[in-house]
């Protein structure tokens, strides 16, 4: 049996459980003098990027940014405890929960029909955002909801090339105005849980 990815495995392990906090700890000048105190930083660490995750999900839809927001409250709540999490904890994440999907269609939707932009332009728009990060990494993310919106009109509509294309900067405008708004709300939504925890 070959021993070696384990013992790779065994000292990657011994370098994040023993260096990374330590250097973390030098950094902010935090005194990581017992092994609880390293673990908390490994916990935050891990919380943290969960958070960072839901972020990148903005502009990445494939990504469900709130199940990463509600993983981190789950590892917060099982490694410490969930009391500090109310009813009213997750009243207040559930109205902003649903503030975030209202969000997301208003901005759509409102984007492509401000200008002149029908059905069929806001599911292209959809689907261009959802498939154009995969075709042109990055750059999709902006160009796909615009050809989307452009392409669904053009078929289903058989509207003018000029007027699909105003049309398909309302989807941009749209989806930009989306992140804007989501991103707001996800602040909120971690935002109130530091407040509540810390």
């Amino acid at each position: 049996m070959n021993l070696y990815p384990i013992a790779y495995i065994v000292v990657i392990w011994h370098y994040i459980i023993i260096w990374v906090p330590d250097f973390i700890g030098q950094l902010f000048c935090i005194n990581l003098s017992s092994k609880g105190d390293t673990m908390d930083i490994l916990y935050w660490i891990i919380i943290s990027l969960l958070f960072v995750i839901a972020f990148v999900g903005l502009i990445y839809p494939i990504i469900p940014s709130v199940l990463f927001i509600i993983g981190g409250y789950l590892v917060y709540g099982f490694i410490y405890g969930f009391e500090a999490f109310t009813i009213w904890f997750w009243i207040i994440q559930g109205l902003l929960f649903l503030l975030l999907l209202g969000a997301d269609y208003a901005a759509n939707l409102l984007g492509v029909k401000k200008f002149g932009g029908s059905r069929a332009a806001i599911w292209g728009s959809t689907i261009g955002l959802l498939v154009g990060p995969f075709i042109i990494p990055f750059l999709g993310i902006i160009i796909g909801p615009f050809l989307g919106a452009i392409i669904a009109e053009l078929i289903v509509h058989k509207t003018n090339f000029m007027e699909s294309v105003k049309i398909g900067v309302g989807s941009l405008v749209g989806f930009l105005s989306g992140v804007v708004a989501k991103g707001f709300i996800q602040l909120l939504m971690i935002g109130y849980f530091f407040i509540v925890v810390l």
